[in-house]
Parts: structure tokens; C-alpha cells; sequence
């Protein structure tokens, strides 16, 4: 007697899923190294202190050409000669490079998680920060576009995710 192997019903199946315990696990985890736009941008607005500084890992030209207001300016190439002087290890920091086709943020948290500092990484980047409406600075003052409706709720602040 032969045992028929059945294919799985599609692609998406073709993996089957992880175990509720190792899901739970994975995504606490990446919950752990990983913050979204829309988290740091109500954190930052709201009244006081949210706790943790956000770093914009790219160059001085892409800085200028826009960046979240009230963070710091440090390049991933910087960071292990002025990551100690400009930040304080006791306050958690948010990395946050060009987008989701941009690993800088990555490598920025990766660099200062090595000098001993707590790290997420703010996940779609400036990008998803311009794209969700929030407002950035740029070397010609402050800017803000519509939010994209692809990106963030239209008739609402809160996406309900």
C-alpha cells in the first residue's frame, strides 16, 4: 500500500502555518524590535515626554530634504564616534532611514544596539511618515501633505489596527 501525498491547496498553505505558541512568540518579538509610524507620530503629539528619541540615520541632504521634527541627526556612519555624545543610553531610540526598500534603519539600530543602547526600528520610514500626512521638516521650514489613502485612513486618526 502507497501512502498518496496530497499538495497543498495553494501557495500560501504550501508552508504550513506556525504553532499559536511560535506565532506568539515571533510576533512579541518583532513587536519588540520594530515600531510603526503611525505609533511614533501619536507618541511624539501627545502632551509630554514619550519616552524614547527618535534618530534619523541618513545623510545631511536627505535630512534636509525632510525628516521628523525633533530628531536627531545622526548618519549610521557617525554613529560609533557620536552615538555616546549626542544620546543617552537610558532613553530607549527609535532608527527610521528612507522607507521600506531601505535597510539604513536597520543598520543604524543594528550599530547603536551594539554601542549598548535600547532600539526599535520605526518600520516604513520617512516614507510612510510623509505618506500617512504627518507633518516634516525640511531645510525650507515645516511641510505636510495629504495622507494617502493607500497608507492611512482618510475620514480618521485612527487606523484601528
Amino acid at each position: 500500500m502507497t501512502t498518496q501525498l496530497t499538495a497543498p491547496a495553494n501557495a500560501v498553505l504550501r508552508v504550513p502555518a506556525a504553532s499559536p505558541a511560535a506565532a506568539a512568540a515571533y510576533f512579541s518579538a518583532s513587536l519588540a524590535f520594530h515600531a510603526d509610524v503611525s505609533d511614533v507620530a501619536a507618541a511624539l503629539g501627545a502632551e509630554g515626554d514619550p519616552g524614547f528619541v527618535v534618530v534619523d540615520s541618513r545623510s545631511t541632504a536627505s535630512w534636509d530634504q525632510g525628516h521628523i521634527p525633533g530628531a536627531v541627526h545622526l548618519p549610521t556612519a557617525l554613529i560609533a564616534e557620536q552615538a555616546e555624545r549626542l544620546l543617552d543610553k537610558s532613553v530607549p531610540v527609535v532608527t527610521y532611514c528612507w522607507g521600506p526598500g531601505c535597510n539604513g534603519g536597520t543598520r543604524a539600530a543594528l550599530a547603536l544596539a551594539e554601542l549598548g543602547f535600547q532600539v526599535k526600528e520605526m518600520l516604513g520610514g520617512f516614507e510612510y511618515w510623509a505618506r500617512e500626512g504627518f507633518a516634516f521638516e525640511t531645510w525650507e521650514g515645516t511641510e505636510k501633505r495629504d495622507a494617502d489613502p493607500l497608507t492611512a485612513p482618510v475620514d480618521s486618526e485612527d487606523c484601528g489596527c
